[in-house]
């Protein structure tokens, strides 16, 4: 008779292990849904901070420079991000990167250049 008990408790002791181990999951899986989801908003804030600061130097910069567009200012500022993160790049010994264009007739430009680059090379 005491045999049927311990094997009940044992069951029970099972089953309220794996309970535990489901709870635990769950709560894992509640945990990393919030952090992503605060990541998210946290990503959205910072870009609409970008966004504010984009548009008071547009604004700031055409009162100062009469005759500038807003295109004619962010054309600068992609100018000037594109050059920074050229640097950016090119300061690690490390890198590894390679830009391609990717404009409709881009493709072809890559591939003559590419074309042309290995030409040169064999005849070398």
């Amino acid at each position: 008779m005491w045999f049927c008990v311990t094997a009940s408790r044992m069951r029970s002791a099972a089953n309220d292990k794996a309970e535990a181990e489901k709870i635990l999951q769950i709560k894992r899986a509640e945990g990393e849904a919030e952090s992503k989801y605060l990541a998210g908003v946290g990503i959205a804030r910072q870009r609409q901070a970008i966004v504010d600061g984009l548009r008071d130097s547009v604004l700031a910069f055409s009162e100062n420079v009469p005759g500038t567009t807003a295109k004619d200012i962010m054309d600068m500022v992609l100018v000037t991000q594109y050059f920074d993160t050229m640097k950016e790049i090119g300061a690690s010994s490390k890198s590894s990167s390679v830009f391609i264009p990717h404009g409709p007739g881009a493709v072809k430009d890559v591939a003559s250049q590419i074309r042309d680059g290995l030409l040169q090379a064999n005849t070398l």
